[in-house]
């Protein structure tokens, strides 16, 4: 005979074991979505440079403020170095129809990125517009293909190139402009060490490139509403 205090612990019992298998199934599927984002990276051999860097500028990197640095800049590398194993144009194919012709625009994008002349960061805000041709996407989009394209090694006049090619060809837009501004490490931090300089960027298509009235108004846009 199976008496109730016999029922209830084989239950809990079974509840445990469930909960556990549960368990580590979910940490097996973060460990998978882990290493498949990090796929690409090779952490070893970043730790191992690193450690090289260490030595060559003469600290010693076993004393224990460095020990596990590293490891530390290799997981950095691997955030702040992921766009270069994504595509940020997927966030354009979802689009809507809609009989919407004038300016699309958002301002004050923040992103940080890596300048490849010296792999020191710079930030600042970007600003994204364009004129429709039939269909529109979601405002966010454009700011993760702000974000996805600024995580990696380059330059801004490229990044901003990038951004604006990008939304020209995946919404077909009649017109887009892209301008970002920011600071950049090696100018402040090194060399001619000049704090608060900034640098301005833009790219235009379509009809923000070809009419000075219709480039003048997204400027205008972009521009004053900062003042």
């Amino acid at each position: 005979m199976i008496t109730g205090k016999r029922i209830t612990q084989g239950l809990g019992k079974a509840a445990m074991e469930g909960a556990k298998g549960e368990s580590t199934k979910t940490s097996k599927r973060k460990t998978s979505v882990t290493s498949k984002k990090e796929a690409n990276v090779d952490h070893a051999r970043i730790e191992r440079a690193v450690r090289e860097i260490l030595i060559a500028v003469g600290e010693d990197p076993d004393r224990e403020g460095l020990l596990e640095t590293p490891a530390r800049v290799a997981r950095m590398y691997a955030e702040i170095f992921s766009g270069l194993h994504k595509d940020p144009s997927v966030h354009l194919k979802r689009v809507f129809t809609e009989n919407y012709d004038e300016i699309v625009l958002v301002r004050d994008i923040e992103f940080h990125s890596m300048c490849e002349h010296h792999l020191l960061p710079f930030s600042g805000r970007a600003h994204v517009g364009y004129l429709p041709n039939g269909k529109v996407v979601g405002l966010s989009k454009l700011a993760r293909v702000v974000d996805e394209v600024a995580r990696r090694p380059q330059v801004q006049e490229r990044m901003t190139e990038t951004i604006a090619n990008m939304v020209e060809q995946e919404l077909g837009a009649r017109g887009v402009a892209v301008l970002i501004e920011s600071s950049h490490s090696c100018m402040s931090m090194r060399g001619i060490r000049k704090a608060g300089a900034s640098c301005t960027t833009s790219a235009m298509r379509g009809i923000f490139r070809e009419n000075l009235s219709s480039r003048a108004e997204i400027l205008g846009l972009i521009l004053n509403q900062k003042r």
